[in-house]
C-alpha cells in the first residue's frame, strides 16, 4: 500500500503546475507597458544620415512644433505593415522623424521606396544607442514629442489604421 502511495507523490507537483499554468491562461493580457521616458526630455543625439536620400537626425530636430519619432528597421516585418499608416499620417500634415536601427544605406533606400518615405529625416543607429536610450526595446515603435522636445506619448508596436487617430489627438494634446 505504502509503495503505491510513492508512486503518485511525482503527479502532485505536476498536477500543481498545470494548475498554474491553466489558472495563467485564463488571465486578461496586459499589453500596455508603460514607459519610464514619458514626461521626460529626449536624450542629447546626433545622427549621421542614413542613406543619402535625406539628413540625419538629432534632439535639436524636435523644437517648434509636436512630431513623431519613428524607431524603425528595414529589416523589420512589421515595419513594412506600418508604413501605409505612416503614408496617411503624413498626408495629414505630420511631420514624421526616423530612426532606423542596425540598418544599411542600401536597404534603408530599398525599402523606402518600395514602401514609401513619410520621413523629413532618418538617422542611422548603427548600435542602438539611441534607441536604448529613449525608451524603445524594439522596432517599430512610436513616440509623439512635444515642440519642447519632450516625449509626450510611447506606442508599441506597428501603428494599425485604428492608432492613427490616436497619435493624431496625441499630436494635438502635446501642442
Amino acid at each position: 500500500m505504502r509503495s503505491r502511495l510513492f508512486l503518485w507523490v511525482p503527479l502532485l507537483p505536476f498536477a500543481f503546475f498545470a494548475g498554474l499554468a491553466a489558472f495563467m491562461l485564463t488571465q486578461p493580457k496586459d499589453e500596455f507597458v508603460e514607459s519610464t521616458m514619458i514626461g521626460q526630455p529626449l536624450p542629447a543625439f546626433a545622427l549621421d544620415p542614413a542613406f543619402d536620400g535625406l539628413p540625419g537626425a538629432s534632439k535639436a530636430d524636435f523644437t517648434g512644433k509636436p512630431k513623431l519619432l519613428n524607431v524603425w528597421a528595414s529589416w523589420c516585418l512589421p515595419c513594412i505593415a506600418e508604413a501605409p499608416q505612416l503614408e496617411a499620417l503624413n498626408r495629414q500634415g505630420v511631420e514624421i522623424i526616423g530612426i532606423a536601427i542596425r540598418d544599411r544605406p542600401e536597404d534603408v533606400a530599398n525599402f523606402l521606396s518600395k514602401y514609401g518615405n513619410p520621413y523629413t529625416r532618418i538617422g542611422s543607429d548603427k548600435i542602438s544607442e539611441v534607441q536604448l536610450a529613449i525608451g524603445s526595446s524594439g522596432v517599430p515603435e512610436t513616440f509623439v514629442i512635444d515642440a519642447r522636445g519632450v516625449i509626450r506619448y510611447q506606442k508599441i508596436g506597428d501603428i494599425r489604421p485604428e492608432d492613427v487617430p490616436v497619435l493624431l489627438a496625441e499630436l494635438e494634446k502635446a501642442k
